[in-house]
């Protein structure tokens, strides 16, 4: 396996003292497979090319446990997990981003260029495109034949892959580290929960915001769904996260409102714009209302500002799966102590709603019949009386846009009414002056010129605390 970087910034040289390799020597490193060399091919000025040759030995690769059944493959030939733990260890300081003797180079952004002799991209030269672009890449691949010898066997899922752009060494490296295994789609060693920390420590503060996050997870954690709901669970505290962890198989084969609206990730956006809202109105105790399997509570969760939650349902499985989805039973107690969930109805005074600074909605109040929404308003408005309420409902406007949605037909079965817009405002309003609160209304996911957006938010603020903001002001 062949790895080249080269820097054609002025003072080229500065590579080696990122990559702590002197580029007079030939550096050596054993490893558990075989070994890893590090040398130069060219040092000037100019132009400089670091080549990191991992030589894998067949030997120990048939001793392994992981490939005991292996006799032939591609892994001494390919760069793979194997390239990634060869990295880690050979330039293991400048993948931490760390340069004692010159510090200032760290944050320099540099012209580098990496070459991959040899890579397996399970999906093909498209998905090399898809994860390196968006960091900033240009990208060139060349696929390799069966046999260079015989073109008629066809093409392989092998390339020579090259990428070029303005970087720091410490996220070139960061994104190989976590990328290279990727494109494999496989792993040479057990994935465990030490892979979760290792996939957010190199993939902080640019994972969070890739548009293939869902694919890098899930491929990087050999697609192990604990550990993928672990590791969204904690993005979702970067300001840009907007994925959940995959759906259970279960779920992706029931077509229901959330089915529908898949293709927008509105499901994602409804959860992180209520997530926003909370967070900017200073709500420090929050109590989700038919909290169901505790998406919000995830994001509030991972959010520390949020020193107290509160999940309600009237369905005892759904906080069940809530309980296993957010490991309440493992978690720290620290962290435990912060959230709890209780079954309950919204149309019955429940005393435990009381004292929270903010309650949430999402997609509740149209599962409700029409003629018990005054009983769930004097629970929530009068009774609970938090100081912000969020609620989210449909747009019925919005239905004719969805594609496989028959013309007149809700987008859930359960649903007993979907509002447009000025029937969702009228009652907002009306419910917001009984009860002494103010109303705003925002769209919730892409907006049509003439059918608004899919779904529809309201955020309620109790007047007298407007009042007493503006007196102070």
């Amino acid at each position: 396996m062949l790895l080249t970087i080269t820097n054609t910034a002025p003072d080229a040289t500065d590579l080696g003292f990122l990559l702590h390799k002197n580029p007079a020597n030939l550096h050596t490193a054993d490893l558990p497979f075989g070994k890893a060399r590090v040398f130069y091919t060219a040092a000037g000025s100019d132009v400089c090319s670091a080549c990191l040759l991992l030589e894998i030995d067949p030997v120990d690769l048939v001793r392994g446990a992981q490939q005991a059944e292996d006799y032939v493959n591609d892994r001494p030939y390919v760069s793979s997990s194997y390239m990634t733990v060869a990295i880690g260890r050979v330039f293991g300081t400048a993948l931490a981003g760390n340069c004692q003797k010159r510090p200032e180079l760290v944050a320099a952004r540099l012209p580098l260029r990496v070459d991959v002799e040899v890579i397996r991209a399970r999906g093909g030269g498209e998905v090399l495109r898809r994860l390196f672009e968006p960091l900033g890449y240009r990208v060139e691949t060349a696929r390799l034949p069966l046999d260079e010898r015989f073109p008629e066997w066809g093409e392989s899922g092998y390339y020579r892959f090259s990428m070029a752009g303005e970087t720091t060494v410490h996220d070139l490296l960061s994104h190989l580290y976590v990328l290279l295994p990727v494109l494999d789609d496989e792993k040479h060693y057990y994935v465990g929960d030490d892979e979760v920390e290792k996939l957010l420590r190199h993939g902080e503060g640019w994972l969070s915001r890739h548009p293939e996050r869902q694919l890098i997870v899930s491929r990087y954690l050999k697609r192990r769904s604990s550990l993928i709901d672990q590791v969204f669970a904690r993005l979702l505290d970067d300001e840009n996260a907007a994925v959940e962890a995959a759906e259970s198989k279960s779920e992706r084969s029931t077509l229901a409102e959330k089915d529908l609206e898949r293709p927008l990730t509105l499901h994602t956006q409804r959860l992180n714009q209520v997530a926003t809202r909370l967070k900017e109105r200073g709500a420090r105790r929050v109590v989700d209302l038919g909290c169901g399997e505790g998406r919000l509570l995830r994001r509030l969760l991972a959010d520390r500002s949020f020193e107290g939650i509160l999940g309600m349902d009237v369905s005892h499985r759904s906080l069940e799966v809530a309980s296993t989805r957010l490991r309440l039973e493992q978690m720290p107690e620290r962290q435990r102590k912060r959230i709890d969930l209780i079954q309950g109805s919204l149309l019955y005074r429940d005393r435990r709603l009381a004292g929270f600074d903010a309650a949430a909605l999402v997609e509740v109040i149209e599962h409700l019949d029409p003629a018990r929404l005054a009983a769930m308003e004097r629970v929530l408005f009068e009774f609970a009386h938090p100081r912000h309420i969020v609620i989210t409902t449909p747009n019925r406007e919005y239905n004719g846009l969805f594609p496989g949605l028959p013309a007149g037909k809700m987008r859930h079965g359960d649903h007993r009414f979907e509002w447009t817009r000025l029937e969702f405002a009228m009652w907002a309003r009306a419910t917001g002056t009984r009860f002494g609160y103010e109303v705003v209304f925002e769209p919730v996911g892409p907006v049509d010129g003439a059918c608004g957006a899919p779904s529809q938010m309201a955020i309620f603020t109790l007047a007298d605390r407007l009042t007493d903001k503006a007196d102070r002001q």
